[in-house]
């Protein structure tokens, strides 16, 4: 916790509140007891209140389930990461206490089931070790059938207790999980929290109260980055999408099919990863912007549609959500290593706009940004999300959606007169037509992944090519001029600049905060449009000595990830280095300030 607590509690069994500005909870156990479920009510319960919150979690990749984990950040002020070292590690098993109270500050508290964990003596000194019979009290408060299944629900009402949070609140929360299912399972659940709540602490282990931080004047949402995206994509317009089951995309795609037909649109399951994209490019050739997505495996197999969908200039979005790599690799890790498949992944010359929301809530309005970009430039624009802000619950200010919704239903009016791929525009830059809108002329054009003249008949004229080539990349070129260049976080010029991009934002940001403690002046650029690159970065690397590309994916064959491969390609400037894990997990704080000072020394 960020404040210094004794954990001793008062003499005679009274409670010792301590107010604090954040903490750092993790919860180790099994998928099958519900761990996330922990992490989401406590998320969801952050974001209802006064506190700033963030999530991490792991699940395992197996279908039978297995370790896991959620770590959940909550304060009163600022929260960008997810913490380093947890304040209180709640293990279920023997598993999960050994194998995470290494995750644990020095006295920080460790909460154990005792019916399944003996606590190691060497540990005992380090840690403040707080034993409670978890799994046995859950079946005397529940009892049937239901053995310890609830387990998880009266683990979070002794958070509650410990924690001094909102505990109508919380059980509004769990009547909300439940609602619409048997009344039998929301007592149930209640009677298990009420259970873990009353529990009396006093005589174990010190309780908490977080400080009053300053009242909003908004409404904040809770959610994850998948939830976020898939909300944005409606907000902005899209009324169909088409998509095949893969993790971590699966959730996009599960909203999706029970959203969109709330507003007259409609989602489609297809037999595979190439049908989802065709079909997707025909409803975008029908004259609204449509969405396909998957995670690196099925964009791989999209990519020869994909090259379609930017010869024949039809607008789509297609979601990447990136997982560890390569083959089946590792589906519930995080990793950053399909960039250069989603920039360069096609057969031929090939431009295509890669957009990279930074956090759960820039994943809604880079949803927006997408569609607009497909609309306007009639091309497709790949969202290159990841795991980590896919599966990650965040708090964020509530969008005001009726000022930013939009209306892209096609416009039927007749024109005079339409080349789909009129050479004489100078930026490249043609409106998509939909099929259908009368053309006075009587000259109607087609759509082919064939080369074409400006009416988009067949060609293998040479002159053509290069034209249309030139064409379809100018567009791109064009999308450049108007993009905002990032703006540096910490000191304007110096020694040390950290380069990022997708997930790795809130803590790069936070080890710049932190050296500036020590009397270090750190900076950080965070980059979300990929592909195109914001014109001017050149300017912002050369105020600083050393530029430092941070990304989740391998140093490759020459000492450097995938963004920062694209950033020396486009300035030439040997000073931009990379600082690349390949682990599937987030980066910490410590982790980065670490591995820049080791590559300075």
């Amino acid at each position: 916790m960020s404040d210094s607590i004794s954990t001793a509690p008062k003499a005679g069994g009274q409670t010792n509140n301590s107010n604090i500005s954040e903490a750092v909870i993790r919860i180790a156990g099994n998928s099958q007891d519900g761990i996330q479920s922990i992490g989401g009510f406590l998320a969801r319960l952050a974001g209802r209140s006064e506190q700033e919150v963030m999530t991490f979690m792991t699940i395992p990749s197996t279908i039978s389930g297995g370790p896991s984990i959620f770590q959940v950040r909550i304060g009163t002020g600022e929260v960008l990461s997810a913490g380093d070292d947890a304040d209180v590690l709640l293990a279920f098993y023997q598993h999960s206490y050994e194998g995470h109270i290494a995750s644990l500050k020095h006295q920080g508290i460790v909460l154990y089931d005792s019916d399944h964990v003996t606590p190691k003596e060497e540990w005992q000194q380090e840690y403040h070790h707080v034993g409670i019979p978890i799994s046995n009290l859950t079946i005397e408060a529940i009892g049937g059938t239901a053995r310890d299944k609830g387990k998880n629900i009266f683990a979070l009402g002794l958070i509650c207790r410990i924690f001094n949070l909102g505990e109508e609140k919380l059980k509004g929360l769990i009547t909300e999980k439940f609602k619409g299912k048997n009344p039998k399972i929301t007592e149930t659940a209640l009677n298990a929290f009420n259970a873990g709540h009353q529990y009396e602490v006093g005589d174990l282990i010190q309780t908490f109260a977080f400080t009053e931080s300053t009242k909003r004047q908004s409404t904040q949402v809770v959610m994850n980055g998948n939830e976020a995206l898939a909300y944005g994509l409606i907000a902005a317009g899209v009324r169909f999408g088409a998509g095949y089951p893969i993790t971590p995309w699966s959730d996009i795609m599960e909203l999706l099919r029970r959203e969109l037909p709330k507003y007259g649109g409609s989602f489609i399951q297809c037999e595979d990863e190439i049908a989802s994209i065709s079909m997707a490019l025909g409803a975008s050739y029908a004259g609204r912007v449509a969405i396909t997505g998957s995670s690196g495996p099925g964009i791989s197999l999209k990519t020869e549609a994909l090259g379609w969908g930017i010869m024949a200039e039809v607008p789509l979005v297609v979601v990447d959500v990136q997982r560890g790599g390569p083959s089946t690799g590792m589906p519930t890790n995080v990793e950053q290593s399909d960039l250069n498949i989603a920039c360069f992944g096609s057969h031929g010359d090939a431009p295509r706009v890669v957009l990279a929301p930074a956090n759960v809530e820039d994943a809604f309005y880079t949803a927006m940004e997408a569609v607009q970009i497909a609309k306007d430039y009639s091309t497709p624009v790949v969202i290159l999300t990841d795991q980590a802000i896919a599966t990650r619950i965040e708090a964020f200010e509530e969008p005001n959606l009726k000022e930013i919704c939009r209306d892209i239903a096609p416009d039927l009016s007749p024109i005079e007169d339409h080349k789909p791929y009129d050479l004489s525009k100078e930026n490249g830059i043609n409106p998509h037509v939909a099929p259908g809108t009368p053309i006075k002329s009587g000259k109607y054009p087609v759509i082919t992944g064939l080369e074409h003249d400006e009416l988009g008949h067949p060609t293998g004229s040479p002159k053509l090519h290069k034209e249309m080539t030139g064409k379809r990349r100018r567009k791109l070129q064009a999308l450049a001029e108007t993009i905002e260049q990032p703006k540096v976080y910490g000191s304007e010029k110096g020694d040390i600049l950290l380069v990022g991009w997708g997930s790795t934002q809130g803590p790069i940001r936070e080890a710049v905060d932190r050296v500036k403690k020590e009397g270090e002046n750190w900076a950080s650029l965070h980059i979300r449009h990929i592909n195109p690159l914001p014109n001017g970065l050149e300017n912002i690397f050369a105020k600083y000595k050393h530029v430092f590309v941070v990304e989740i994916n391998d140093e490759g064959l020459y000492g450097y990830g995938q963004l920062a491969g694209l950033l020396r390609a486009r300035y030439c400037d040997p000073k931009i280095k990379g600082i690349n894990k390949t682990d599937g997990l987030t980066y910490k704080i410590k982790e980065i300030i670490q591995r820049v000072r080791e590559s300075i020394a």
